[in-house]
C-alpha cells in the first residue's frame, strides 16, 4: 500500500452503501395472483406428498376396476379409459402451471444471486478498507518502534545512588 494514500474512513464507506433490501419480500411483492397461484402449486405438486396421493389414488382406481365384482367396475380392465383421461387432463393443466412456477423460481433464484453478489462485493469492499487500515497501523507502528529505538540509543541510563 501506498504510504500517501489513506484508508476510507466507516464514514465514507457506510455512504457508499446502498441499503440491503429484502429481495425475498421484493420478489414476492412484484407476483401477480396467478403468478403467486403458479408458485403456490409447483411447491406443492412438487413434492412426495402430491407423488403418493396420485400413487395411492392410482392403486385403488385400478384395483378396484380389476378385482372389484362386476356389476361394480365403472372403468374396464385393460383399457381404463376414464383413468387414462382423467391423468391425462391433469398432466395437462399442471404441466403449464409447473413451467411457468418454475420459470418464477428461477427469476427468483436469480435475483437472490444478484442480491448476494452485491452484498459480496460491499463486503469484500470493507474488508479491504479494513487491512489497509491494518497495513497503516502497521507502518505506523514500524515507525514508532524505530524512532524508540534510535532514542534509546541516545539516551544515557541514569546512575541509581547506592544505598548504603
Amino acid at each position: 500500500m501506498d504510504s500517501n494514500t489513506k484508508p476510507l474512513s466507516l464514514h465514507e464507506i457506510k455512504k457508499l452503501r446502498k441499503p440491503v433490501q429484502n429481495i425475498n419480500k421484493t420478489h414476492n411483492e412484484g407476483l401477480s395472483g396467478l403468478e403467486r397461484l403458479a408458485v403456490v402449486i409447483t411447491d406443492k405438486v412438487g413434492t412426495m406428498g402430491f407423488f403418493f396421493i396420485i400413487f395411492v389414488w392410482t392403486v385403488i382406481w385400478l384395483n378396484w376396476n380389476i378385482f372389484a365384482p362386476d356389476s361394480m367396475k365403472f372403468d374396464p380392465y385393460p383399457a381404463f379409459v376414464m383413468w387414462l383421461f382423467i391423468s391425462n387432463m391433469v398432466q395437462i393443466f399442471l404441466m403449464p402451471l409447473i413451467m411457468v412456477g418454475q420459470n418464477l423460481q428461477g427469476r427468483h433464484s436469480e435475483a437472490r444471486a444478484e442480491a448476494d453478489f452485491e452484498v459480496n462485493k460491499i463486503a469484500e469492499k470493507e474488508v479491504e478498507t479494513i487491512l489497509q487500515h491494518l497495513e497503516t497501523q502497521n507502518e505506523n507502528i514500524l515507525k514508532i518502534l524505530h524512532h524508540l529505538e534510535g532514542s534509546a540509543g541516545q539516551v544515557q541510563p541514569q546512575k541509581q545512588p547506592d544505598k548504603a
